[in-house]
């Protein structure tokens, strides 16, 4: 079980700071890897057919903007699940990047979540399907939200 994060760019390192430690809290490893589909495409689809081969359990969480190719290239090859996350720091980087990681050809199952906490709970979800610890923690942690609504 393992998260694994492609970056389009180094710069998008400072975007996902502390999902580290989010992520550490339900004790998924994870990986950070640099590496653009538009400037070398070879290393993605690499790095994609590593984890096919592989019996590891894998999310991929890919951040790239503007024109987004590095979700698609991924989730068109990988066997594994596909969560876009787009980079954004003003609201105008948000509308262009959000609408490149939306836009998927068909047979290219990318899902875009915009929220850092959201995409933990996401790949929380996925790999709670198949570990009965990471599912008890994860219904033990939905209880512990609705209490606060309860007070």
């Amino acid at each position: 079980m393992k998260v694994v994060f492609i970056l389009g760019s180094k710069s998008d390192l400072e975007f996902i700071d502390g999902m580290d430690k989010e992520f550490a809290k339900w004790e998924i490893p994870g990986k950070v890897v640099v590496a653009s589909a538009h400037k070398v495409p070879e290393k993605v689809l690499d790095i994609v057919q590593k984890y096919n081969d592989s019996d590891e359990d894998i999310v991929y969480v890919t951040v790239a903007g503007r024109s987004n190719g590095l979700s698609g290239v991924t989730a068109a090859n990988s066997i594994h699940p596909v969560i876009a996350l787009p980079p954004h720091k003003t609201k105008e980087d948000f509308m262009v990047n959000i609408n490149s990681s939306l836009q998927m050809p068909s047979d290219t199952p990318v899902m875009t979540i915009i929220d850092k906490q959201n995409v933990v709970m996401a790949v929380v979800r996925i790999f709670a399907l198949n570990n009965s610890e990471l599912k008890r923690k994860l219904v033990s942690h939905i209880k512990e939200i609705k209490a606060k609504f309860n007070n």
